[in-house]
């Protein structure tokens, strides 16, 4: 299907590999196309359970709408601990299959899929005198862990504690009494959905950030729409639709009372907690450490930075209030301290905190031992809700939605309609590319009279948008302005900004820094940063 949402713009390098490059519509002009249109598909929620819902639905052949009230990932799916795993505590209850699925998924991802965006990670278990586990068993463990995934990632074995501490110095020995070894992988989750969201638009869905359901439009008793508000212009508008998908995350219970004002809770709450610190020195691998028999605690070389957490306790308050307090900040610095020397966990290296709700199936008892369950559920008018589901199987989710949709009687996509019966697993986001590859020709590439991109900036442009990075350097090239760093101690340059504005849906200064890049995580969004980016957005 040829998207009405895009209009050819100049090429990339003609060696990236990367697709033909597209000027995002303008807000006015997106508004006018899902108002006009019957969509075989709305989707309600940007989240990355919704966004991988519409990049499937796409793909097989549907007329796709995407909304969100906020930014794309602007929620809980751009607060994650920024893994892809199969769940190593999964094989504690028995899970084999499920731990076998996800290693299944995160490979396919982080190989296949998006080797651009997601990076193999040595995960290092220290097993402390007096621990939850034994080594024994953590040896077993780790050796099943990484069977399940073929031993593609090595085989898990245990480690001495001299050794493990040349990888991360920053490591605790003291009754240390020997380290676990597995592998897994990390991701940037916030550009992984945005590349999601790009996926989907190149099959032909319609998207809108920033709009707002206001209201569900009804025919006969049943949802086929929604009333939105812009909340970047305010101006009101509304899409019709065959279906309606409810992919809104911690919200889902909110839409579900517009459809039937008696609908009971279908989901409870988690609040995870992060923290983000600047490194004391190199980490070459990461930290997963058991505080309990069901719960660990990471501490993640990311970005530069050291990324610890989470908490894992169930949140009873209003979505839009959660964040990280005093209560959380002090618990997850304890509970790496089990691991990590107190010098990497002084208060004044911390440069950033967030918190994000997982959305577990409805029931009692404690939180941390919950299944992470995706739940699809028909309302009375007939809407579905997805909710719940770990970002590493986001496109086993996708599909598992598609599936739904198949099976649902009365025909509401039409009775010709006649779906992709069997999706192909591994087709490539946008960008796909080896990142050692794409770095390597920006830095050797250089095209008169732009100047040398330096070395920092070209690994970051290769390895968050894949071969997309000529696109972006070419706009450096094409204006020396765009040339220049965003912040003098960090790799991004305004190109990126620019590109974000034009081609990735930003529309605010925490879109670009929280989210299209990681300058506010890494504590280098100053107010002088904010407002030349606003500046530029506001160009728009």
């Amino acid at each position: 299907m040829t998207t009405l949402q895009s209009v050819p713009a100049l090429g990339t390098h003609p060696a990236a590999g990367s697709t033909a490059s597209y000027k995002a519509a303008s807000r006015a002009e997106t508004r006018e196309l899902l108002s006009k249109a019957t969509y075989d598909l709305l989707v309600i929620g940007g989240g990355i359970l919704g966004i991988s819902t519409a990049w499937h639905a796409a793909q097989s052949g549907l007329r796709v709408a995407l909304v969100d009230a906020g930014d794309f990932a602007g929620a809980t799916s751009s607060a994650s601990s920024k893994l892809l795993h199969g769940g190593l505590r999964y094989l504690q209850t028995g899970a084999v299959k499920l731990v076998a699925e996800n290693h299944f998924e995160r490979r396919a991802v982080s190989r296949q899929v998006a080797p651009h965006l997601a990076n193999p990670l040595t995960f290092y278990l220290p097993v402390y005198k007096g621990g939850p586990h034994g080594a024994a068993k953590l040896g077993a463990g780790v050796f099943a862990y990484s069977a399940l995934s073929g031993f593609g990632d090595g085989v898990g074995h245990l480690l001495s504690p001299a050794k493990a501490q040349q990888d991360v110095p920053e490591l605790r020995t003291e009754n240390l009494k020997a380290v676990a070894v597995y592998g897994d992988d990390q991701m940037n989750d916030a550009r992984m959905a945005l590349m999601t969201v790009r996926a989907a638009v190149d099959a032909g869905a319609v998207v809108l950030n920033h709009a707002e359901v206001t209201g569900l439009r009804f025919t006969r008793g049943r949802v086929t729409g929604a009333d939105l508000r812009d909340r970047v212009d305010g101006e009101e508008f509304g899409v019709n639709a065959r279906l309606v998908l409810n992919a809104t995350g911690p919200w889902v219970d909110h839409l579900r009372a517009m459809e039937d004002a008696n609908a009971a809770p279908s989901i409870r709450l988690s609040k995870g907690a992060h923290l983000v610190l600047k490194r004391t020195s190199p980490w070459k691998a990461a930290l997963a450490t058991p505080i309990d028999k069901y719960r660990i605690t990471f501490a993640l070389p990311w970005e530069d930075m050291l990324l610890l957490g989470t908490t894992d306790e169930e949140y009873e308050g209003d979505p839009r209030d959660v964040s990280v307090t005093e209560k959380d900040t002090a618990q997850i610095l304890d509970e790496a301290a089990f691991s990590v020397r107190d010098q990497q966990l002084k208060r004044d290296l911390i440069t950033y905190s967030f918190a994000g709700l997982r959305v577990l199936p409805g029931g009692p008892g404690d939180t941390s031992k919950a299944k992470r369950e995706t739940v699809v559920t028909e309302g009375r008018g007939g809407m579905l809700s997805v909710a719940g589901g770990k970002w590493t199987t986001f496109r086993h989710i996708g599909r598992t939605v598609m599936k739904k949709l198949e099976s649902l009687p009365g025909h509401p996509l039409g009775e010709d309609f006649e779906p992709v019966r069997e999706l192909p697993k591994r087709i490539p986001l946008p960008g796909v590319a080896n990142p050692r590859a794409v770095a390597h020709r920006l830095l050797v590439d250089n095209p008169a009279p732009g100047p040398r991109m330096a070395a920092d900036t070209a690994r970051h442009l290769a390895t968050h948008y894949g071969s997309l990075a000529f696109d972006i350097a070419r706009l450096a090239n094409e204006d020396a302005a765009l040339a220049e760093r965003v912040h003098p101690d960090a790799p991004e340059i305004m190109a990126q900004v620019v590109y974000a504005r034009d081609h990735e849906w930003a529309e605010t200064a925490d879109d670009v820094l929280r989210r299209r890049t990681t300058l506010t995580i890494r504590g280098l969004a100053t107010d002088e940063v904010r407002a030349k980016v606003q500046d530029v957005l506001d160009k728009k």
